[in-house]
């Protein structure tokens, strides 16, 4: 089994930038993909960004790329999610999730491939 812990998240005001943390233990040897989903009321889960641990290859939806990062310390079995010029569509509930198996035909970012998840962490951004 792995677990994994978000750091909390917060509330800005719209263009501001906010840091998100997960950290896997337990079997990590399982936690070869991590990423970040989020889900806002009355809404689908939707991937954000993921990351291959092994490889270091990233992917990112349409909505956040070129504002959000995602970056690993493999050391510390971490991943984080930059997130820059916040916009009150990022309002949502966020997730880290991981699995162990390479995801192929575009299904990096499909939330049902993933096996692993953590509690949630809330950001909320205001105008």
């Amino acid at each position: 089994q792995v677990q994994l812990v978000e750091s909390v998240g917060g509330s800005v005001q719209a263009g501001g930038s906010l840091t998100l943390s997960c950290v896997a233990s337990g079997h990590t040897y399982y936690s070869n993909i991590m990423g970040w989903f989020r889900q806002a009321p009355g809404k689908e889960r939707e991937g954000v960004a993921v990351i291959y641990r092994g490889g270091g290859s990233t992917y990112y939806s349409d909505s956040v790329k070129g504002r959000f990062t995602i970056s690993q310390d493999n050391a510390k079995n971490t991943v984080y999610l930059q997130m820059n010029s916040l916009q009150p569509e990022d309002t949502a509930m966020y997730y880290c999730a991981a699995d162990w198996e390479i995801k192929y035909g575009g299904r990096w970012l499909t939330h049902s491939e993933y096996k692993y998840w953590g509690q949630g962490t809330q950001v909320t951004v205001s105008s």
